[in-house]
């Protein structure tokens, strides 16, 4: 059964492999990609005075892939305790924090940014710096300014659309089993490309099932008019593939 994975290609090698290994056919239809923010000045200045800071909160890979490419990221002593304490939303990014010589002070169990506030403990008068996309939702931001903290969120990287791989898109037109949703704007972004194609996105060949990393996706696809069939138990691309290993196969 061919399953169609939206997230951008250089992040699907893992996801793919493990569909395989699953016995599913794997089929690459990024509609996203991930860019970093053209102007970092303001996050440098950020790092400049980091100390000001009580807590970072990473919310994905991307933002700490794109936070330690500066020079000035958390570095030596900063991050052996004496800095700002970290947070993390999922064990992805817990990882890439982790690669970087970093081990998260926080990682929610639930893998949504409203479950990282519980971890910050009081948040009165305290400086939180949100590194995160430009497209990033405002929920966490606002919580932490209800809690009486003052959020400093910053875009870092960009999320784009792109132009559909000409494989995947035949792939798509001919019918495939499960379009796989890891974020909303895979979603967002697969319905723009998919009417730009000539395609309805609610009414697509073989009429696939919609599978979904979590519920803030799985929002999103209900809003675009999306019936979901799947959501992960886990909301990690490794929670998803067990989800569909579990369905039916025809």
């Amino acid at each position: 059964m061919k399953v169609l994975i939206t997230r951008p290609r250089a992040q699907s090698t893992a996801f793919a492999a493990a569909l395989v290994d699953a016995g599913f056919e794997p089929v690459f239809f990024p509609v996203i990609e991930i860019r970093p923010a053209e102007d970092l000045t303001v996050l440098d200045r950020a790092l400049a005075k980091l100390d000001c800071y009580d807590w970072v909160v990473f919310t994905s890979a991307n933002g700490v892939e794109v936070f330690f490419s500066r020079p000035s990221a958390l570095a030596g002593k900063d991050v052996k305790g004496e800095g700002p304490k970290v947070a993390a939303i999922g064990p992805k990014t817990a990882a890439a924090l982790q690669v970087r010589g970093v081990t998260p002070d926080f990682v929610p169990e639930e893998y949504v940014a409203e479950a990282i506030l519980p971890g910050l403990g009081d948040l009165r008068g305290r400086w939180v710096l949100l590194p995160r996309a430009e497209i990033a939702r405002k929920a966490l931001p606002e919580a932490i300014s209800r809690a009486g903290g003052v959020a400093h969120e910053i875009a870092v990287y960009h999320t784009l659309p792109v132009e559909p791989d000409p494989i995947g898109l035949a792939a798509l037109k001919s019918g495939v089993g499960w379009i796989t949703f890891t974020s909303p704007s895979t979603v967002q972004n697969f319905c723009a490309v998919a009417r730009a194609h000539d395609l309805d996105p609610l009414a697509l060949p073989a009429m696939p099932k919609i599978a979904c990393i979590g519920p803030i996706t799985e929002q999103a696809a209900r809003e675009e008019g999306f019936s979901v069939d799947l959501v992960a138990d886990e909301f990690t691309t490794e929670g998803l593939l067990v989800a569909l290993s579990r369905t039916p196969r025809s």
